[in-house]
Parts: structure tokens; C-alpha cells; sequence
């Protein structure tokens, strides 16, 4: 009921809908608020049908009756009833299929034209004849057109004859149901997603996915149209594919649709009708009247590639066998395709700009190579890959067949005779290309008979033209003749040869030549190949030329240029014999000779073949095993210079030594730099493994032998026009003519060692010279090049200019006639002979008539090669040459080496040789073991050039030239001597340069390798010197630092937050990777820091609170630096002209920021250097016999005295200032802990602080203890002297009121205990509860500075008892009640021998007596079993609990003291380091008995009994856990036991990390971010760039640096994989600590590989985090803006 019914109705009311509201707007175009009004409407009704096909197969099969039933649509739409809104409707309906220049078949309206759109005419393509398939003949004459636009003249037309159906693809639809007005409609609504989704939906019903493929293909010309009309072709495109992909897919689908709708004969069709609509004529060639169009690069269709759903459509269809077929069958479309590809012949034609440069680059250039590649190119590649058996011969000859007639036409189109027009050149041939891989195909693959489907001679000649043209406006481009185009030419030469494009374009212009040239007589192509190349005229004997074509500076490049051609045309064996495999290695051989490759762009530059369905796919089995066989992996490193490095390829040592290719090198680089890149490295290798020291020529490589089809393209090394250049050429390099390079030598030895390696066998007997014929080629004998090789040429006549010097010369003397004779014959000047030469062979092709042919061409016929009235005027000359190739080669072998008569036959001392010669396939060598190479192989190859060279040798060759030296030429001979001693002297000068440099690195940049340590440019090597000498970098001068002319050192201040990052455990936290996995920061350092001083501050005093820790533990400030110096004037100076410097820098010179003038290391403060000595004075250090008590009573008066600053002098304005920049390096909140706001205690914390924070860093570098010893890390970069020098100055202007100096609790009794508490009303910290070594900070920096080593010692003396009373007092607490009465026992027993103060258990023993007293030990039950320790203690464990607990402050001490007394740290190991210290420190006494285990009790130096001041300690302890008990407890046990700061450990695999994290919701604003981001020092999400999470213009990352590492952050990008760093206002990509499987990175995750941790990166970041060195590893450094 509901499907007979209903559904008719309802989908017939959504037709009506849809009609209805669509209006015809004025412009053609619907605008789209209209339509998206409409679509907005339907929705509900369309997705209730799309709901329906949800349900299943049954309610498909309902819906498909009903949409393709064609009763039900006629009754409901004819709009032949009552009702006139169905009429209305229907009107509506034939309105908008008019307006679409579709016709309805009951209107008689006269179809066939369509509607003509403006300018250009449109071609009729009229029915095609029925099912049959068979088109009409195609009639392809030229006829005006007819439709008045004069302007494009004659335009050739494509006219299909009508069958015996009339109707047209074009034009007619009609609709015979449902779906098929549906689809109408979604086509004419432009594709609307949802009705897209539902006519998809229905895909599954078999009945209905052949119903609506029919209707689809029924529409094709009407979706072309649409689309071309389109305002959103991409959408749109997108849109369509997505529909056909799924119809044509299927071949079975696709073959029935072939079958029963002609759909290939439409997809041409469309394709063709789409690109009439933007053709030009085109200017190839004849201007005037060339009859070809071609399509407008500049017109949307192409710019915009809206071709491509239809094209990618038709190359999907012909990648089934059975589709293919048809069309290779069917002669008819072939004719059709091929009109189509030759709408891109010719195309983008570009004309070389002689005079100015062009105003606009056109950059239409890209629409061009694209519109080739995918519409000519793709198809092609998808039919050849149905073309693989011989069965298949028939296909090829059909292509071959049309494609020639094409071509045919073309020629004609154009008017090409035999010349191309003079600076022009398109690079697209498709028709070219077509013909030559189907060639290629056939001889490889079909077993076809090459000469079976050539063409005549002629034709030939003509199909070698243009691909030749191109090849010379490739060097013509390179060698910059075509500047004044613009880049935009370059771009079109580099993107021909680029890997994408290179096998579907210059790979079959390449071939093509070679079929060419191996049919064609070979003077004809030598002639023609010189003559395209415009190095005619270059070619003469002569010293001086004119040339018309070409000026003098392009000459050198384009006949480098020509013979390079040469050399590629007869070396290159990609169509000529090599397999698959073969082909593959040495496209891959040739890349990563170019440079070490990493695997992805090594995919990327394997040329494959376009066509995604031709089954070759890179990445496949043998893509790896070949690349396994000729690379090495190379394992990302991460280089000292900070960069990245990825995992790379290179190529193996054998590589270099067989298979190097620079002719595929040279055909396959895009940049030039890289031929030389890999002669470079070639050249490397072979130094390196010993195979040749000096600078090696491109090596000699044999070939794979060649298919026999191409054999005659040998033939080209054995014609006597090539012999004549080379002999020319060699002549020429001899005498030293202008123009000439190694270049061109290594070419011209090649192609004769080609020559020889491709000879036939000769007989030693010469043929007679026959016939009048031979006259004009008189120079050589006969055409093998063997035998040519040893024929003298007497006597040559040149034409030169006047003024040349050979005019000059006299004749020789001996001009008997015979010898004339021989000049006669050779008489034509050589110029002309070429050209000459050119134009007979020529028109013996063109003829066939062999009266013609044997006609001497004469000079005269080529004097219309001369520009006219070209001055200076030529004359005739005569020159003496007497030379054969083999004698020019020997002489040129002495030439080289420089000496007379260095060449040698080898064969005189080892007649072996000859007989058993062992010529490697492969040789390495320069210019002179080619030479050597070469004559070996011409004397093997005849007795005659064997006999012929020992006789040039055996006469004592006199040197060559220069015969006469004239003025001129000493001019530049002296020239050249100069040039020589100028080089040799830049040498000297630059190898003393590097020398220099050279010691400077050792000296100053080990950033990277702390073993080597250098020290400072300081001199301390004399105890004598009384002041320390500073360089200044920038004026260079040195001397001391003064008072008014202060030095300082360059330094980078950066607050740092990695103290705080430090915990208790070893094992790093992991990055969180579950919603359950939770980082909490309680148990960083610098959480418990700040948890127990607002723990002191709530019960005492806040000015005693603030000298009881240290701050710093987050946003400290580190002080680094480089170890340069600089007078501090200079340094204004210097910031003054960075100032004015417009350059952008990557660092900003208002906040300070500067780069060290001799380092470049960046930097933004510089520390004034106290005048005096660099380490405190040895006079200072002598230890002295003063008592203790004498020294604690000095120390006393010492703080005492007020610190004043000396009078205003430069260097107490220059302390402040850098103490202002330390302040400010930090943010406020890092600065300020007081409860009183700008209290001066502030300040006296924060500085001794920043002395904590730098110690505690250099610990943390050395790997947190002092095992290692030695000097310190950055020895001659530490600046921690200098910084206590501005410290103690600032911390001397406050002075402790000596009531509250912590120093008279240490060494003094107080009497009654009990009166000093009353008067307080808020109490003091209690000693037992300060922090030891900001004690110790506290007492360093209040003493005048320089500090005696005795008062040193006393301060650490003293304190120490207080740690170690300290560490007593943690232990009792932290053991049980029966731990401690057992050990108070113990401990009073041994109370009364005289060493009890040196023994722990006594000492142990009495504090726990002591703090009994008060409440400390009363447990509040519950707590009893956290507070218990579940180990039982032994003397080794206790033991051990305290030297823990004293380590820290001893490094810390020691590391001080090396810093202020300039001693150097011992070595030792682990378990020993508290020993060591101690005694370094004078803690032990110097006659300490090392036999019986160490105590540390026995550091102890009591300045007052002991047992009276712990007593007087553990009373303030014992007044405080009166009231809280439980706070007392906590502040005592102080653990130090802070391990290594850490990142977070990353996953192994980055998909863990991705999934988890990007989906995941920002915590501030709940949303998903775009770019999500996590912080790898503290786990959190943050949104990178979100403006969700913006405070106070500071966006998310920013502002989390700022609080997690003050200022600086570590952020892993999650979309990208990459890591950034934010470093205070500037940023910079970090890289990558993520590598696929090769090795390399995948930024933004482009290639989806997974990924898996590399460790050694991550540590190096980890590193670079912890030495702060993000500054100077890093160079790309750019401003964020707060915008992260």
C-alpha cells in the first residue's frame, strides 16, 4: 500500500518542491542563498528518505520500484490533468531544461547547435550513428566559420556526421522516471550533500545501481555543463567523483554500460565539447595562418583543473581490460581522442623576449604541465597498460595509426616545412608522446617490428624537429638567454625534467629522438643537432668566428649543451633494452648520488608511472630491495651544530665505483648544483677509499647492450660530419681557443670512447675514395670512426675575419700543386659544410631523385646562411694543420700533464696487453687516463693505429702552441701569471685564516664537548701576577678591569624553573595517556619548597622566615656565559649600531638582547668583572695557625662593618645596572615572598638565591654529585665568581642587626633562654629549622670580599655542626618510640669519654633526651604508624641516613669553594664522595685515620660544648611543639634527597599519544582544540594559538610557559608531532622526537607512517632543557606574540 501509494506521491511532492524553487536568475546563474533556502526546506523530507534507506533490503527494493517505475512518473508529472499546479509545475520543469540548453523531445525545437556563447563558435557535434557505435566519418576540412566573429579567421572544425539516430549527446534528456528527474535536480542544484547521501544509499539494490549508472551517464554532458558553470567547482567536483567512483569501478558495470548507453563514446564527447569551449588559435610556428587551436592555459576551466572529475572518470573506465579494448577497437574514437590531445599540442606557447623584460610573468605554465599530465598523459599510461602481449599488437598499430594521421594534420595546421620558427617553444607534444611510448611498448612488450609502423623519412624528419627544439631551449634557458622571460620559463624547464612529469615528457622526447636518429642519416642528424643548438659558426678551424645566432657569452654553455645532447641521445637506455628492475635501480642510483636521500623523498623522486592503476606502485617489494642492494642507512643523528638530522640514505661504497651515471644524473636533476653536488661526493669517495687523489672526470660507462630494433643509432658515431667536429673541437682545445672548457674536452673524449666501444670490425685494408660525390666531405676517408681516427688532414680552408691573425700568416712555402689539389677538396669552408651539408641531405630525402643528389652542394647556396652586411668582412684563409684525432690526442695527453712527450705506449713493455686486455667496464680518472683509455682502445681495434702512435711517439713532438707569441697574447699570458700568484697568495691567506679560526673554536665554542677544557683567556699561570687580563672583543686591546673603565662578561640571564622540577624519584613520571593517568605536582621541589616556608611564615617571624630557605626553585635566575669579555663602553657602542642595524634580527635589542661580537653566542646582559685578580689571591689561601674562636670572633666583626659603595664610579654603575637586569629577569611573583610588600628582605633573599639557584644548576650539569671532580663543566664559562662580586656588594648595603645574625646562635651560649623568649611576640625560626646552606650563602656574602680561606673553612665548620645536628634530630623523629629509648641507653653509657662529642651515638642519645622535653614525640595515635620507618635501623643504615642527609650541603660548599678559590674538585667514587669532600673541605683533621670504617662524626668541629648549644637548640624547638606538635615534626625532617630533573617519558608509539590527545577537551573551555598541544615538563593539555583560552591577550602556551618553567616551555604538538620551544617572547620549531620506521620525521603527520620514539633525541632535548642551551643550539628563533 505504503509503496504504491505514498511514496509515489511524496517523492513527486519533493520534485515539485524543487521545481518550484528553482528560479532562472538573469545571469545564468542561481545565486545561492536561493538554493540553499530551498534545500534548507526539504531536509526533513530528504533525510526521511534517507532514514528509509537505512531499513534494509526490502524497503531498498520498494524505493527502487518506485523511483525508476516510468507509469507512475508520467501520470503524476505529464501536468496533462485538471490541476493547474501540476501543470504550472511542468511548465517550471521545461523552463529550466531549456534554459540548460537541454531540449525536451517533444518540443520540435531544431536541435543540433547549441545555444553559440559569445566570441567563439561552438562546434556541432551532431548524433552519433546508433547502438552500433560507429561514428561517421570525420571530416576534418578547414571552413570559415560562419557565425561572423572574424576575429579568430579559420578555425578547424570537428564535425561528426549524423547517423541514423538524430538525437544529440549534447543536448537532448528526457525523463522517464523518478529518479531520473531526481537526479536532474541534484545536478541542477549542484550536487546537495544530503540528496548525494541518499541517491548513494540506495547503492546496495543491484536493480537500482544499474538503473541510476544509466541515468548518470544519460546526464554526463549535462554535469559537465553545470560544472563549467559552477561558482563551487571544487565542492562540486568533489561531489561528482564521489558518486562515480562507485558506478565505474565495477568493470562488469562498466563494460554493461559501454555495451548498452555508448558511455565512452560520451565521455569523449564531453570532454571534447568542455575543452571547445577555450580555444585559441594557436601562434606555433606560422603566425598568420596556422589553421591549429589550441586550449587557453589563462581560462578557468584549465586554471582552476574543473576537467578533472570528467577525466579522472574516463582514466577509471579504462583501467578495465574490457573497456580499453573497445576503445583501442574503435577506430572511430580513436580519431576523436586524438583531436582531443591535440587540442594540447602546442599549447602555452612561450616566445623568447629579446629586448625588454616581460612586464607580467605569466604563470599559466602550471595549468599547462597539469592539464598534460591528467588529460593526455594518465589515459595514455592506463590504455598502455592493456598493451602487454603480443596478442595485443592490433591495439598499437590503431594508436600508432591515428596518431600519426594526427600529427599529419597538425604539421599541415601549422604550415611546417622543415625549419621551426626561430625563438619559440612550447614544451607539450602530447600527439609526440603518444606516438612514442606506444613505439616503445611495441618493440618492448608486443614483439612488433619497429620499421612496420614508422613512417617515411619525411615524416621523420619532421616528428624530430620540435622535441629537438625543446631540448635546445633547455639549454638555452640554462645558459640564461631567455632572462627576460622571467622566472616563470625556468620553472617550466625544471618542471619537465621534475620526477612527476619527467617519464610522461622528456623520457619519450628523448626516445622519440633516438627512433629518429636511428632511421635518419646520421650527417643529417650530427648537422641538424649543431645547428638547432646555433654552434654552426663555432665550429672552425680558425681562432676568430662570427656567429649570427648566438653572442660570444652564450657560446661555451650551448656547446656544452649540444654535445651533452650528443652524449644523453647515445647513452641513455631507458627505452632501449634496459627491464623494469634494471630501469628502477638506476633512477634510484642516480638520486642518491645527488645527495643522501631520506626514504619518503626518495619515493617522491623515483619517477613512477602516473597512472594509479597501472600496477607499478613505488614502495613495492622490489622498490625495496633495490633500494637495500645501492644504500647504506644512515640512523638519525642529531649533529653538534643542532641540527636535526632525519634517517638518511647513501649510497654504498660499490655504488660509487660501478655504478655512478652522470649522463642519468644529468637528465634527472632539476637544479644544475646538484650535477656538480654529486660530483663533489664522487669525488669524495674516491680520495677517501684511495682509488684516485686527484680531481676525477665524470667516469666512462659501458652500456646495456641496445634492443636490435635501435641499432642503427650507432650509426651517429661513425658519420663523418661527427668526426669532423670532434677532430674541429680537439683542434681547437689544443690551441687554447676562446669558448672552450673541460667540459667540453670530457664530452668530445666520450663520444670517440663511445665510437670505439660501438665499432664494427674494419678490414686494414681502405676502399679506394669512389665517385665525384665524396668531394664535399673530402676530410676523412670513410665513416668508421676507427679508421678516421688516424687520417691526417693537411691542409684546411677557413673563412675568417679580417682582422684575424691566421690572414696575416703566409701561405706555406711548399705549396706544390698536388697538395693544393688535396685544398681544393676540401674547400668548402667548414662552416658551411655543416649547414650545407644539412640542406642536401635534406633534399636527397625530400626528392628521392638521385640526379639531385649527387650534385655538390656549393659554398655559394649557403652565403644566405650570413646575416647581411655583417662586418668585418671575410676572407678565405688557408691553415696548416697536419694532425689526425690520434695525433691531437697524444699531444693533448702532454698538454695535461703538463710535460713533453709524457705519453708512453703500454703495450711496448707488456705486449699482453693487447692480446688480454683487461678494460674494466667501469674507470675512474681524469682527463689523462681518458686519454690513455682511449688510445689503448683505438690501437686494440687496428694494427694501423697502433703502429700509427708508436711513430707520433717515437718523434719528439716539439711543444704545440703558440707559435708566434703576439703582444696581445703576452698580454694575457702575463695575465695569467698574475692571476696564478694572486690565487696562491689568497691561499696562503686563507689557510692562515682557517688556522686561526681554528684555534678560536677550540678555544671557545666546546658547547658541545665538556671533556676538553680549555681555560679562560684569563692568564693564572703565574702565582706573581697581581691582576687578572681581559680581552675585549671588540676593540681587541687588553688589559685589566678598572674602576672607570670597566670589563665584563657576556652573559645570557634566563629565569629557570628545572630546580623545581626535581623529585624524589629516579624513574621520570609518565605523560599521561588515559583519562585515569594523573600528573600532581605535590612532590616537585619546588612544591615542597613552597609549602614549608608559608608553613614558617604562619608561626614566626616573616623577616627571620625569609633567611631561613632559599628561594629560586622556580623562576631563579641563571646567569650563563660564552667567556668572552668586552670593555663595557665598547659594548654600548656596539648595542648602539644593532640598534641601527634595519636587518631583522631574531632577538630584540631594546630588552638588551645582543649576540656575542666573536661567537655569536646570543646573550643579553654583560657581568662587570671586579678589578683584582680572577681567583681570590694566593696570598689569601695560606692557611694560618689562628684558633676557631679567633676566627669566629673576626667573621663576627667582618659582618659587622657596614658594606658601603665606593663613591659613584663606572663599575658600581654598571653592578647595579646588571643587578636590576637580574631582578628583572624574573617575573615579580618569583621575586616577592614577604608578607610585607617591598620589604628589604625581599631582596636579601632573592640574592643570595640567585647564588643557591646557580650552585645548585652546576650540580644538576655535573650530573648531581661530584664524583667526576675536575674543573667545572663550562670551566671557562662560569661566571659565578663575578656574580658573587655583584651579589655580596648588594647584599653588604643591608646589614643584619647583629641581635638577629644567625652566626651568635651558632657559636655563642645565650644565658637565659627562657627571658629571650618572653620578650617576643611573634618568635624567631628556630636554628634547627634553617636551611644550612642559604646559612652558609648568607655568611659568604655578607663578608667583605676578598675572603680569606681560613674564615671559609670556619664558616663551613660551624655550620656543619648545626646540619649534622640537624640531620640527628630527622633521624629520632623518623624512628620508633623503642628505637629511641634503646638508643638514649646507648648512647648516655658513652657519654663521658673524651671523644663523646665525635661520636653519633652519644650526640643521638642526647638530642632525643633533649627534645623528649618537650612534645615533639607525643603521637596522636592515628599518626603513629605514617610517621614509623617499617626498617630497622642498624649503625651501617644510620650511617648512611646522615651522610645522605649532609651530601647536598657538602657539594654545594665545595663546588663554592672551588668557585672562590679557584681549587680543583677530586675525582672519586660514589661511596667515598662524603670523605673526600669533608677532608677537601678541612672538615677532617689531617691526621685522620682513614683503617676503620669512616664516621661522619667525626667532621665535627664544635665551636662552643657541644652538649650546652644543642641544648640551647632543641629548648627553641621544644617552646614551639608546646603548641603545635604536629608542625614541629614536619619542618624538622627537611629530606634533601632531590634526584635529577626529568621530561616526561614519552609512549613508544606516537598513535598512543594522538589518539588519547586529540579528541581530547581543553580543560579551560571545554571545547576540542584546533591545535592541540601538551606541555612535556608537567603533562598539561593546552590549546596552541586558541583565542578560547586568550587571558589578558596571552594565549594558552604562553602564558603556561610562563608558569611552568618562568618563561620558558616545551610543547608537543599533537597534530604536527613536532616540538616547540618558547623561550620568553620568542619561539622556534624544535623538530621532531618521533621517526617512522626510516627514520624521518613526519611533520604535520603528511605521510601518516607511524611513528616511534627516538631516544637519543629525546635526550638531547631533555639535555638542551637542563643546560639551559635552548638559545644557542637553536637557530630559527622567531617573535610569537603572545599569539601561541
Amino acid at each position: 500500500m505504503m509503496s504504491e501509494f505514498v511514496l509515489p506521491r511524496f517523492i513527486f511532492c519533493l520534485i515539485q518542491y524543487l521545481r518550484e524553487g528553482y528560479n532562472e536568475p538573469a545571469a545564468d546563474v542561481p545565486s545561492e542563498k536561493d538554493l540553499n533556502k530551498v534545500l534548507q526546506l526539504l531536509e526533513p523530507q530528504i533525510s526521511f528518505l534517507e532514514d528509509l534507506t537505512k531499513m534494509g533490503g526490502a524497503m531498498r527494493s520498494v524505493l527502487t520500484q518506485v523511483l525508476t517505475n516510468q507509469q507512475n512518473y508520467k501520470d503524476l508529472t505529464s501536468g496533462l490533468g485538471e490541476n493547474t499546479y501540476a501543470k504550472k509545475s511542468h511548465e517550471k520543469y521545461l523552463i529550466a531544461l531549456k534554459s540548460s540548453g537541454l531540449t525536451y523531445p517533444e518540443d520540435k525545437l531544431i536541435y543540433g547547435m547549441q545555444e553559440p556563447s559569445a566570441g567563439t563558435s561552438t562546434l556541432a557535434v551532431q548524433g552519433f550513428a546508433g547502438a552500433t557505435g560507429t561514428l561517421g566519418q570525420v571530416d576534418s576540412s578547414d571552413e570559415e566559420d560562419q557565425d561572423g566573429s572574424q576575429g579568430l579567421g579559420k578555425r578547424k572544425r570537428v564535425k561528426l556526421s549524423s547517423g541514423t539516430k538524430d538525437q544529440s549527446i549534447m543536448d537532448v534528456l528526457k525523463h522517464k522516471s523518478f529518479l531520473e528527474e531526481l537526479l536532474f535536480w541534484t545536478i541542477k542544484y549542484e550536487f546537495p550533500q544530503k540528496m548525494v547521501t541518499f541517491l548513494l544509499n540506495m547503492l546496495p539494490d543491484q536493480e537500482y545501481k544499474v538503473a541510476f549508472t544509466k541515468t548518470f551517464v544519460q546526464h554526463y554532458a549535462f554535469i559537465m555543463k553545470t560544472l563549467k558553470k559552477s561558482h563551487e567547482s571544487d565542492t562540486m567536483s568533489n561531489r561528482i567523483v564521489h558518486i562515480s567512483v562507485q558506478l565505474f569501478s565495477n568493470e562488469e558495470l562498466a563494460r554493461q554500460v559501454t555495451e548498452e548507453c555508448q558511455l565512452l563514446d560520451i565521455m569523449v564527447t564531453v570532454l571534447l565539447y568542455m575543452m571547445e569551449s577555450c580555444l585559441i588559435k594557436s601562434e606555433l610556428q606560422d603566425e598568420e595562418n596556422s589553421l591549429h587551436v589550441v586550449v587557453n592555459c589563462g581560462e578557468a576551466l584549465l586554471k582552476n583543473n574543473t576537467y578533472w572529475p570528467l577525466v579522472s572518470d574516463f582514466i577509471n573506465i579504462l583501467s578495465h581490460q574490457s573497456v580499453a579494448k573497445r576503445f583501442l577497437e574503435d577506430h572511430g574514437l580513436l580519431v576523436t581522442w586524438m583531436n582531443f590531445v591535440s587540442f594540447f599540442q602546442g599549447m602555452n606557447l612561450n616566445k623568447r623576449e629579446l629586448n625588454e623584460h616581460v612586464e607580467f610573468e605569466s604563470q599559466t605554465y602550471y595549468a599547462a604541465f597539469a592539464a598534460e599530465l591528467e588529460a593526455c598523459a594518465q589515459p595514455m599510461w592506463g590504455l598502455l597498460s592493456h598493451c602487454k602481449v603480443r596478442e595485443t599488437q592490433e591495439y598499437t598499430r590503431n594508436v600508432v595509426r591515428y596518431c600519426l594521421e594526427a600529427l599529419q594534420d597538425w604539421f599541415d595546421a601549422i604550415n611546417f616545412v622543415d625549419e621551426p620558427a626561430p625563438n619559440q617553444v612550447s614544451f607539450h607534444l602530447p600527439l609526440h608522446r603518444y606516438y612514442a611510448m606506444f613505439l616503445s611498448k611495441a618493440v618492448k612488450c608486443q614483439e612488433l617490428d619497429l620499421d612496420s609502423v614508422l613512417p617515411d623519412q619525411e615524416m621523420l624528419m619532421k616528428l624530430m624537429i620540435h622535441p629537438l627544439q625543446i631540448q635546445a631551449s633547455l639549454a638555452e634557458i640554462h645558459s640564461n638567454m631567455w632572462v627576460r622571460n622571467g622566472l616563470q620559463i625556468k620553472g617550466q624547464a625544471m618542471t619537465y625534467v621534475q620526477s612527476h612529469f619527467c617519464n610522461s615528457m622528456i623520457d619519450p622526447d628523448i626516445y622519440l629522438l633516438q627512433v629518429c636518429a636511428s632511421r635518419l642519416d646520421p650527417d643529417y642528424v650530427i648537422s641538424s643537432v649543431f645547428e638547432r643548438f646555433k654552434v654552426v659558426d663555432l665550429l672552425t678551424m680558425a681562432s676568430q668566428h662570427q656567429n649570427i645566432v648566438l653572442d660570444a657569452e652564450h657560446e661555451r654553455s650551448m656547446l656544452e649543451g649540444a654535445l651533452t645532447f650528443l652524449v644523453i641521445l647515445l647513452s641513455l637506455r631507458l627505452h632501449l633494452g634496459m627491464s623494469d628492475d634494471e630501469i628502477l635501480r638506476a633512477e634510484m642510483v642516480a638520486q642518491l648520488c645527488m645527495n643522501d636521500r631520506t626514504h619518503s623523498s626518495l619515493l617522491d623522486l623515483i619517477p613512477e608511472n602516473p597512472n594509479p592503476k597501472s600496477g607499478i606502485i613505488p614502495g613495492s617489494y622490489s622498490f625495496e630491495s633495490v633500494l637495500s642492494t645501492v644504500a647504506d642507512f644512515k640512523a638519525p643523528v642529531f649533529e653538534p651544530g643542532g641540527s636535526m638530522q632525519q634517517g638518511m640514505y647513501t649510497p654504498k661504497g660499490e655504488v660509487w665505483d660501478q655504478e655512478f651515471d652522470p649522463v642519468m644524473v644529468i637528465l634527472r636533476t632539476v637544479y644544475r648544483r646538484d650535477v656538480q653536488s654529486a660530483m663533489d661526493r664522487y669525488t669524495a669517495f674516491l680520495k677517501q677509499s684511495g682509488k684516485f687523489s686527484g680531481n676525477p672526470w665524470p667516469p666512462y660507462k659501458k652500456r646495456t647492450p641496445l634492443h636490435p630494433s635501435y641499432k642503427g643509432l650507432m650509426r651517429l658515431l661513425h658519420c663523418k660530419t661527427l668526426h669532423i667536429v670532434l677532430f674541429t673541437l680537439l683542434y681547437k682545445i689544443l690551441m687554447d681557443h676562446q669558448n672552450l672548457s673541460e667540459h667540453v674536452l670530457c664530452m668530445v673524449l666520450y663520444l670517440i670512447e663511445l665510437g670505439l666501444e660501438n665499432s664494427e670490425e674494419e678490414s686494414d685494408e681502405e676502399a679506394p675514395v669512389g665517385g665525384p660525390e665524396r668531394c664535399h666531405d673530402s676530410w676523412f676517408p670513410g665513416s668508421n670512426l676507427v679508421s678516421n681516427m688516424r687520417h691526417f688532414i693537411n691542409y684546411v680552408r677557413v673563412r675568417v675575419p679580417e682582422t684575424a691573425p691566421e690572414v696575416k700568416r703566409d701561405s706555406p712555402a711548399s705549396t706544390s700543386s698536388d697538395s693544393l689539389g688535396s685544398l681544393q677538396n676540401s674547400g668548402t669552408a667548414q662552416v658551411f659544410s655543416l649547414v650545407a651539408e644539412r640542406r642536401r641531405k635534406f633534399q636527397e630525402i625530400i626528392n628521392r631523385s638521385s640526379s639531385e643528389a649527387n650534385q655538390v652542394v656549393r659554398p655559394k647556396t649557403s652565403s644566405k646562411w650570413c646575416a647581411p652586411g655583417s662586418a668585418p668582412q671575410l676572407t678565405t684563409a688557408i691553415l696548416e694543420i697536419k694532425e689526425s684525432i690520434l695525433s691531437l690526442l697524444i699531444k693533448l695527453h702532454h698538454k695535461l700533464s703538463g710535460k713533453q712527450n709524457s705519453y708512453y705506449p703500454p703495450w711496448l713493455d707488456d705486449i699482453e696487453i693487447l692480446i688480454q686486455p683487461e678494460i674494466p667496464k667501469y674507470s675512474h680518472g681524469d682527463g689523462i687516463t681518458a686519454v690513455e683509455r682511449i688510445l689503448l682502445k683505438a690501437a686494440l681495434q687496428s694494427r694501423m693505429n697502433q703502429r700509427l702512435i708508436e711513430e707520433i711517439c717515437r718523434k719528439v713532438t716539439p711543444p704545440v702552441p703558440p707559435k708566434k707569441i703576439t703582444a696581445a697574447e703576452k698580454k694575457t699570458l702575463d695575465k695569467e701569471e698574475r692571476r696564478q700568484k694572486a690565487r696562491e697568495r689568497q691561499q696562503k691567506l686563507l689557510a692562515e685564516f682557517a688556522s686561526r679560526q681554528k684555534s678560536f673554536m677550540e678555544t671557545a665554542m666546546d658547547v658541545d664537548s665538556p671533556e676538553t677544557d680549555i681555560p679562560m683567556e684569563i692568564t693564572t699561570a703565574e702565582p706573581q701576577v697581581s691582576e687578572a687580563v681581559y680581552d675585549c672583543v671588540i676593540c681587541g686591546q687588553s688589559g685589566p678591569s678598572s674602576e672607570d673603565r670597566p670589563t665584563g662578561l657576556v652573559v645570557l640571564l634566563q629565569a629557570s624553573s628545572v630546580l623545581g622540577q626535581c623529585r624524589d624519584s629516579i624513574e621520570p613520571k609518565k605523560l599521561p595517556i588515559t583519562e585515569e593517568e594523573q600528573i600532581y605536582p605535590w612532590d616537585t621541589c619546588a612544591a615542597v619548597h613552597d609549602v614549608r616556608l608559608s608553613l614558617l611564615q604562619r608561626y614566626f617571624k616573616d623577616s627571620s622566615c625569609l633567611l631561613a630557605v632559599s628561594v629560586g626553585w622556580e623562576g631563579g635566575v641563571y646567569v650563563q656565559t660564552c667567556g668572552h669579555t668586552l670593555h663595557i663602553d665598547c659594548h654600548k657602542s656596539y648595542m648602539e649600531s644593532l640598534r641601527n642595524d634595519q636587518v631583522l634580527q631574531g632577538f630584540s635589542v631594546d630588552k638588551g638582547e645582543f649576540t656575542c661580537p666573536l661567537c655569536r653566542q646570543f646573550a643579553n646582559s654583560v657581568l662587570p668583572c671586579y678589578p683584582g685578580s680572577s681567583v681570590e689571591n694566593n696570598l689569601w689561601q695560606r692557611p694560618s695557625n689562628r684558633s676557631m674562636q679567633d676566627l669566629i670572633k673576626e667573621v663576627e666583626e667582618l659582618q659587622g662593618r657596614p658594606g658601603v659603595f665606593t663613591s659613584e664610579t663606572n663599575l658600581s654603575k654598571e653592578m647595579e645596572s646588571v643587578m636590576k637586569d637580574i631582578k628583572n629577569t624574573t617575573q615579580k611573583k618569583y621575586r616577592d615572598y614577604s608578607k610585607t610588600p617591598s620589604s628589604p628582605d625581599n631582596d636579601f633573599l632573592f640574592m643570595y638565591s640567585v647564588a643557591r639557584t646557580n650552585l645548585e644548576l652546576e650540580l644538576i650539569h655535573r650530573g648531581g654529585n661530584l664524583c667526576s671532580g675536575g674543573a667545572s663543566t663550562a670551566g671557562k664559562r662560569s661566571c659565578l665568581n663575578q656574580l658573587f662580586h655583584v651579589l655580596a656588594l648588594h647584599m653588604r648595603l643591608y646589614s643584619i642587626d647583629s641581635e638577629y645574625n644567625p652566626w651568635r646562635k651558632l657559636t655563642q651560649l645565650i644565658e637565659d633562654m627562657n627571658s629571650q623568649l618572653r620578650n617576643e611576640e611573634q618568635l624567631e625560626v628556630p636554628v634547627l629549622y634553617h636551611d644550612v646552606t642559604s646559612l652558609l650563602l648568607i655568611q659568604i656574602l655578607t663578608m667583605p670580599h676578598p675572603l680569606h680561606k681560613d674564615h671559609f673553612t670556619c664558616i663551613v665548620k660551624v655550620l656543619f655542626t648545626l646540619l649534622y645536628t640537624q640531620a640527628l634530630a630527622a633521624l629520632s623523629v623518623k624512628c620508633s618510640e623503642e628505637d629511641r629509648s634503646a638508643w638514649k641507653h646507648v648512647g648516655a653509657l658513652k657519654k663521658n669519654p673524651c671523644d663523646a662529642e665525635k661520636s653519633y651515638e652519644v650526640l643521638l642519645s642526647f638530642v632525643i633526651s633533649e627534645l623528649s622535653k618537650g612534645k615533639l614525640y607525643h603521637e596522636e595515635g592515628t599518626q603513629e604508624c605514617a610517621m614509623v620507618s617499617p626498617i630497622a635501623w642498624s649503625p651501617e643504615s644510620m650511617e648512611r641516613y646522615l651522610q645522605d642527609f649532609c651530601l647536598p650541603f657538602l657539594r654545594i660548599t665545595s663546588l663554592l669553594q672551588h668557585h672562590l678559590f679557584g681549587e680543583d674538585l677530586p675525582s672519586c667514587q660514589e661511596e667515598e664522595e662524603f670523605s673526600v669532600l669533608a677532608s677537601c673541605l678541612g672538615l677532617l683533621p689531617a691526621f685522620y685515620q682513614t683503617e676503620h670504617p669512616f664516621i661522619s662524626a667525626s667532621c665535627l668541629n664544635w665551636p662552643v660544648p657541644a652538649f650546652d648549644i644543642i641544648s640551647q637548640w632543641c629548648f627553641e624547638i621544644n617552646s614551639f611543639t608546646e603548641r603545635h606538635a604536629e608542625q614541629g615534626k614536619a619542618l624538622l625532617i627537611q629530606e634533601s634527597r632531590w634526584k635529577l630533573p626529568h621530561l616526561l617519558q614519552l609512549p613508544e608509539n606516537y598513535n598512543t599519544i594522538f589518539q588519547y590527545y586529540h579528541r581530547k577537551t581543553c580543560s579551560v573551555c571545554t571545547k576540542v582544540p584546533k591545535d592541540p598541544a601538551v606541555c612535556l615538563v608537567c603533562g598539561t593539555f593546552v590549546c596552541l594559538k586558541g583565542l578560547c583560552c586568550k587571558q589578558q591577550s596571552y594565549c594558552e602556551c604562553v602564558l603556561h610557559s610562563q608558569n611552568c618553567g618562568a618563561g620558558t616551555g616545551i610543547f608537543l604538538l599533537i597534530n604536527a608531532s613536532v616540538i616547540i620551544i618558547i623561550r620568553g617572547h620568542r619561539f622556534c620549531l624544535w623538530g621532531s622526537v618521533y621517526l617512522d620506521a626510516h627514520g624521518e620525521e613526519d611533520r604535520d603527520l603528511r605521510r601518516g607512517k607511524p611513528l616511534y620514539i627516538c631516544k637519543e633525541r629525546y635526550k638531547v632535548l631533555e639535555q638542551q632543557w637542563i643546560s639551559h642551551t635552548f638559545d644557542h643550539i637553536n637557530k630559527r628563533w622567531g617573535p610569537h606574540y603572545n599569539g601561541l
